[in-house]
């Protein structure tokens, strides 16, 4: 459970900074549907007004809001690829899978074959052009070993091959949730990872690390393991959540997370808002659940869900 660790840049809303790290723009033709705001508007400003004052006396803990994020309606799931370089596998990765396997050209040649467990040749690699794409038949590519889902682009680059995991983004969060909580925790700190970590994912798709790749897989970014962290406790609380992100005025947030609040506060604290992963499951044993934990952290924000767009 590693900080996500970026520089963050307000969006302007006229003159006066957001208070959240922000992406604005249309994303792959997709859209956010964010509900309306709870009738008893009142209520809800002064109960956030008494959150803050026991956050201000001194020696208070703080409390999560009784009331949670308003939860937008089901909507149809959308199928959004990320890309993520596998930063942590070097330059010089042992390749396979755990099934048949197809080494391509980027005009979709084939240039090498195997079955299951047979390694690509890397040096015949080199001759085949700047770019490759290495894809199985079978349930994962092994990336030095560790399973992989999706497809591998294989770019050369002067210091050696760079890998790009090319997968669906559910895939992904549920990898990101186990790598960055224990999958054993509550459900609902879980379910509240998942979303953090999809929004954080969608702010760097809509503004790209690299031209090949929306984001590594280093606590750079967020932690990414592959199919070695995802359980069926991150895939269940994935899918609770599947399409929602953070929103702030329309824009996405760039959620930032830590292992707990001194962390937290130590590398975000200038930035905003960010999430407390230790508090989070302390919050969830409490019985609160995953949109009240958010709205605890992220307060202002709101939950929208990504739906297809028109275009």
């Amino acid at each position: 459970m590693a900080v996500v660790a970026v520089t963050v840049g307000f969006v302007a809303q006229g003159h006066a900074p957001r208070p959240y790290a922000a992406v604005e723009g249309e994303l792959l033709d997709t859209l956010m549907a964010v509900p309306p705001p709870p009738p008893d508007t009142t209520a809800a400003a002064e109960q956030l007004r008494n959150l803050e004052a026991r956050r201000a006396a001194p020696g208070a803990a703080p409390r999560p809001p009784q009331l949670g994020l308003a939860e937008p309606e089901a909507g149809d799931p959308v199928d959004l690829e990320i890309r993520v370089a596998l930063l942590r596998a070097g330059g010089s990765p042992s390749l396979s899978a755990q099934g048949p396997w197809q080494l391509l050209s980027r005009d979709g040649q084939l240039l090498q074959q195997g079955a299951a467990g047979q390694s690509v040749d890397l040096g015949a690699l080199w001759q085949a052009g700047p770019e490759t794409w290495l894809q199985t038949t079978g349930p994962a590519l092994l990336v030095n070993g560790q399973p992989y889902g999706g497809r591998l682009r294989l770019i050369q680059e002067s210091s050696g091959l760079r890998l790009v995991n090319h997968l669906a983004l559910e895939e992904y969060i549920s990898s990101v949730v186990g790598a960055e909580m224990p999958s054993s925790w509550s459900m609902e700190a879980l379910r509240a990872q998942a979303v953090a970590a999809r929004s954080y994912a969608l702010a760097h798709m809509a503004r790209p690390a690299n031209r090949h790749w929306h984001l590594g897989d280093t606590t750079r970014w967020q932690a990414y393991r592959g199919q070695g962290s995802v359980t069926d406790r991150t895939r269940q609380a994935t899918a609770a959540t599947a399409g929602l992100i953070l929103s702030y005025q329309g824009a996405i947030v760039e959620s930032l997370y830590a292992a707990n609040r001194q962390i937290s506060l130590e590398a975000h604290g200038h930035l905003g808002a960010s999430m407390s992963q230790h508090g989070a499951q302390d919050l969830a044993q409490q019985g609160f659940r995953y949109n009240q934990i958010l709205g605890h952290y992220y307060q202002g924000a709101s939950l929208a869900r990504l739906k297809a767009g028109a275009g």
